[in-house]
């Protein structure tokens, strides 16, 4: 295994506004970072500037870690490669048929298009039984005319998905040594070698994913590794998986469907290193940007994985993601009056370009972001000075905009828009808490993005949580989390048998063969490690029941009676119900095998230099703030210049360069050895 030289390490994520890079030198703890606006019409480009604004000697890096959003963008957007595919004679309609659900739970109309369309959906006679037994042989000589007909229709990539193949995927191995002799690149994806689950839709979804967004993915990296080549960088570029953990770009674009969420996986990483170090290990992420506010759940430093994410109506991406949810609330995000004059914030977003109207780049909706001006949270000398842009334009836009059809001020308007914003947020957190049996009281708030800290009091009191962990560069955090992040290959195997049924080694020898794969991945990689950690689950259900629990195993080598007890523990802590009477059944076995990569000292993201002897020495000024129905002579400091043991009480705001913190009337914030600010939130305001 190729060792790093000792040196620069760099971190580049894009986000839907902005792209961050942080450089550090992991020989001497110099950083260097970036805050470049995005560039959706080639990311790459923005990569690059990103590269260019930190002045980063491509030649001279060690490693370039990437957290990405082209496949999520691609997904979301529908803006994916033409592609066809290939399946079971009489099972075409899969994709389409889907589940017995509707795009509005409360509606009888509704809209779904699936990823394929029905005319590149095209049969071939094979059957394999659930048993994996043949039944039918595969027709080479049909397999090949499919082919040829989805080529001559413009198809660049192909699936081959067909019934059982997770029972037996001799069938597609078959079909797939076929078509590399036809298709004319290697954008062909077998659904069994993607995911190994027993339901066909959500196996089918997942591998149309994967072949859809498989040439656009590789596209890219090779413009962007291309680029990087031409400015003299020659080692390898790292890209960030939804799991957390990071693969060779070389071979990421094979399974394109894991990278779906890589961006918001690096800010959970971070998070999760960031709370182990500071004593905090269950933590409630909140990741707010600029376009989408990112959540997740973080327990005892092991973010919670899924791999049962659906990321949109009937979109179910089952392979192992960062069980991250998210909204559209972001700092650009739009506030209108809708056709029934009710106030919405949201999902529309002013993005990078034009932006808020505050940015001065010609943006003339209001947002969340000039509410927040507007309230006296954000600094109108540091925003509203380009373009002509004045605070009284601001306000004027709100108030005829928003606060005229409301029958209220502009002020009053724009403290509606961050009350319902916030109240959006905390919905999502909680369904990575309460919804999953977990409380949000027991968790600490990590707040970052751009605009994380500036919301993230106002949410923890409404949650009922009584901590904000903000770390040192809140706005660089994900791609912090692309430093950090470890090496790491998900594997699940479907099982779908009754405990009392198992094997006594069955899951073991699952087991073991997941583990030898993984870490033979994890061997081709040019990165040093410093160890392996390998976890070990299983995915369960009462027989008859359709939903499954995840269950947490501490060894491999398990007994089916203490499984039994482990899952009805599990289950009982969800539902608070018990059905002893009922037999349990194993559905999936999972186990992730995780390359941990030698530990970076974050301390070095602080800058001793500028720190002052006391807290009224970072004082920076003085800002009128409005909070709730109160207006607060409010003191503003200067992160940098903050005592590391800096203790204060609300109101406060604190400012640095990628973002602000406001503390609330009867908080009170202190900072820790590591450059964390701790907030400890206070009682619920008066209404």
């Amino acid at each position: 295994m190729a060792q790093e030289r000792s040196g620069l390490v760099a971190g580049v994520d894009v986000g839907g506004t902005f792209t961050d890079l942080l450089q550090l030198d992991q020989t001497t703890g110099a950083v260097r970072i970036a805050k470049v606006p995005s560039t959706p019409e080639n990311q790459a480009f923005g990569v690059m500037n990103a590269l260019t604004a930190a002045e980063c000697d491509l030649a001279a890096l060690d490693l370039i870690v990437h957290g990405t959003t082209t496949t999520t963008n691609a997904v979301l957007e529908r803006k994916l490669s033409r592609t066809g595919l290939i399946t079971t004679q009489g099972f075409r309609d899969v994709l389409e048929l889907g589940r017995r659900t509707r795009p509005q739970a409360y509606g009888m109309t509704g809209q779904f298009t699936p990823l394929i369309p029905r005319d590149l959906r095209l049969e071939v006679p094979e059957r394999t039984d659930a048993a994996g037994e043949i039944v039918t042989p595969l027709d080479e000589d049909a397999l090949r005319a499919a082919a040829r007909s989805l080529l001559d229709a413009g198809c660049e990539a192909v699936v081959v998905h067909f019934l059982h193949s997770y029972a037996n995927p001799a069938h597609e191995q078959q079909a797939g040594a076929v078509l590399a002799e036809i298709w004319p690149n290697s954008h062909i994806t077998l659904g069994h070698a993607i995911l190994q689950e027993s339901r066909e839709f959500e196996r089918g979804v997942t591998a149309a994913v994967n072949a859809s967004v498989q040439p656009i993915l590789d596209r890219y990296l090779r413009r962007l590794t291309e680029s990087l080549a031409e400015g003299g960088y020659d080692r390898d570029v790292l890209v960030m998986n939804g799991n957390g953990g990071m693969v060779s770009s070389r071979f990421v674009a094979k399974e394109a469907a894991k990278t779906v969420m890589s961006g918001p996986a690096s800010g959970v990483m971070a998070a999760a290193y960031t709370g182990r170090i500071a004593g905090m290990p269950d933590l409630l992420t909140y990741d707010m940007g600029g376009t989408s506010t990112d959540v997740a759940l973080v327990r005892g430093a092991e973010p919670a994985v899924s791999n049962e994410i659906e990321i949109e109506y009937a979109m179910p991406i089952h392979v192992p993601m960062v069980d991250v949810r998210t909204v559209g609330a972001g700092g650009g995000s739009i506030a209108r009056v809708n056709a029934a004059g009710l106030l919405e914030v949201g999902p529309q977003s002013a993005g990078a370009d034009p932006g808020p109207i505050c940015y001065g780049r010609g943006g003339t909706e209001p947002t969340i972001s000039d509410a927040n001006l507007l309230l006296g949270r954000l600094d109108p000398g540091r925003l509203a000075v380009k373009g002509g842009v004045t605070l009284e334009t601001v306000e004027e836009i709100f108030a005829e905009r928003l606060g005229r059809p409301l029958g209220l001020t502009a002020h009053e308007a724009a403290q509606a828009v961050v009350q319902l914003a916030n109240t959006t947020m905390a919905g999502a957190i909680r369904m990575v808490s309460l919804s999953l049996g977990a409380d949000p009281r027991d968790f600490a708030l990590f707040a970052f993005g751009g605009a994380g800290p500036l919301h993230a009091a106002a949410l923890a009191r409404e949650l009922g949580v009584p901590r904000v962990l903000v770390p040192s560069r809140p706005g660089i955090t994900n791609a912090i989390g692309c430093v950090v992040a470890d090496l790491r290959h998900d594997f699940v195997q479907t099982i779908n048998t009754p405990v009392d049924a198992l094997g006594d080694t069955q899951l073991a020898d699952i087991f073991a063969a997941q583990k030898a794969e993984g870490e033979r991945l994890i061997a081709k990689e040019r990165v040093e490690i410093r160890g392996l950690r390998h976890l070990y689950s299983v995915d369960m259900q009462f027989v008859g029941q359709t939903h499954l629990l995840r269950v947490e195993l501490e060894t491999p080598d398990i007994d089916n009676a203490s499984l039994r007890e482990l899952f009805e523990i599990a289950y009982f802590r969800r539902f608070r119900v018990e059905l002893s009477e009922i037999r349990a059944n194993v559905v999936n076995a999972n186990c992730s095998v995780i390359g941990a990569r030698v530990p970076l000292d974050l301390s070095t993201l602080i800058d001793p230099s500028g720190r002052k002897p006391t807290l009224a020495d970072a004082q920076t000024g003085t800002r009128s703030v409005r909070f709730a129905n109160d207006i607060h002579d409010t003191p503003v400091y200067w992160r940098d210049h903050l005592p590391l043991d800096v203790s204060l009480d609300g109101p406060a705001i604190i400012q640095q360069m990628d973002t602000t913190l406001l503390i609330e009337p009867g908080d009170t914030a202190a900072g820790d050895e590591h450059g964390n600010i701790i907030l400890h939130v206070g009682a619920p305001h008066e209404p």
